[in-house]
């Protein structure tokens, strides 16, 4: 087969989208390396390399309108490329799809990672709503295949977007191997030094915004008197400066509360590996793949009630309401000081991460392709 990808963010983004567009190419290129597989990126100076197969090429605008309207191109121009290149099967892999998609009559598969703008539209401004609006439902109505991170994005996807049921799959994310790689104590140690870390501590890994609630974490040392310092590792937005911060400051918890904007991802293993709990309120998500991470990590995870988080934290994760400060500080008491507890919930999550495994995961979605052509 001839597949071809939007891998914008798997050049550019080093997160979240960048990271499932990387983790899903390099696992295509393992198992079936019987496919070409041609990456559309925007621009050939690539913010993020790795390693790329001889049957994987990057291609790029091909004429001078492309190359001065790069966004245009990769929503509208690209599709001459794309039916040029005789592809098969083209995947976007972070929810949309160029338009004019079907009058290249190349079967189109698009990954949706969540439907959160619609559901709670105050936390993103309007003509960010508006836009990712118009690109979703597009690629909705037009792809040829839908895939649901999740039961409950496919469940919104067909609420918002009145799509049958028939046409989307869900294909969980898999979790990068390196996160089941246990690591030597004295690595992790001396990673923590580097970063100068304690010895014990709760973690929490993501985009310190209003949706990722952080701030019921601070609340809930507070309430609980809960004396293990909170690690915090993500990108700080307005949300952080305006509650997160000022309510450190006022409790006095500079010392307990660290806080990480960037970290070398070849750390974050030793830094997950190295916490007691994992703690990750949010209101909504998609999938949640930090969840994922720190049961692989082997540590033992309190999250939220409710959206995908049973899905992804299994029946061995506590859940808790993610609103109630005062529950989550004793749930978070109750790991932290039971260590028949913390093991039982290690052994399972480690089990349970397994089952999203690359191959498993690799495998359905290369079955799709299979299907369309």
């Amino acid at each position: 087969m001839r597949i071809g990808f939007d891998a914008k963010r798997a050049f550019f983004n080093n997160t979240g989208l960048g990271n499932y567009s990387r983790n899903t190419l390099q696992q295509l290129f393992k198992h079936y390396p019987q496919n070409e597989y041609l990456l559309y990126s925007p621009s050939n100076r690539i913010k993020i390399k790795f390693q790329l197969p001889e049957n994987a090429q990057i291609k790029t605008p091909d004429n001078w309108m492309s190359k001065l309207f790069k966004s245009y191109w990769r929503s509208f121009l690209i599709t001459k490329q794309i039916k040029f290149d005789k592809v098969n099967v083209y995947h976007g892999l972070s929810n949309e799809l160029p338009f004019g998609i079907t009058e290249t009559r190349v079967k189109s598969v698009v990954t949706i990672h969540d439907l959160i703008f619609k559901r709670f539209p105050q936390w993103y401004k309007p003509i960010d709503v508006k836009i990712y609006d118009k690109k979703f439902h597009y690629a909705a109505k037009f792809s040829d295949i839908i895939i649901a991170v999740t039961r409950k994005t496919s469940e919104d996807i067909q609420e918002f977007y009145n799509v049958d049921s028939n046409k989307i799959r869900v294909v969980y994310q898999s979790c990068n191997p390196k996160f089941f790689q246990l690591l030597d104590k004295n690595v992790i140690k001396d990673v923590l030094n580097n970063y100068e870390l304690p010895d014990e501590y709760v973690l929490y890994v993501g985009t310190i915004e209003e949706r990722k609630n952080l701030h019921s974490i601070v609340e809930a040392l507070i309430i609980g008197k809960i004396d293990v310092p909170l690690v915090v590792i993500g990108r700080k937005t307005k949300y952080f400066f305006e509650k997160v911060l000022p309510y450190v400051q006022k409790h006095n918890l500079e010392l307990k509360v660290i806080f990480i904007d960037n970290i070398e991802n070849n750390k974050l293993p030793a830094i997950y590996q190295g916490a007691k709990l994992f703690v990750y309120p949010s209101l909504y998500e998609g999938f949640g793949i930090p969840i994922l991470e720190a049961q692989a990590s082997g540590v033992p995870v309190v999250t939220s009630k409710g959206s995908c988080f049973k899905e992804t934290g299994g029946n061995h994760s506590l859940y808790v309401n993610p609103l109630n400060s005062e529950e989550l500080a004793v749930t978070l008491k109750k790991v932290l000081n039971d260590r028949t507890l913390r093991i039982e919930m290690i052994e399972k999550g480690r089990h349970y991460a397994k089952t999203f495994s690359d191959e498993i995961s690799v495998k359905k979605l290369h079955d799709i392709y299979e299907e369309l052509v």
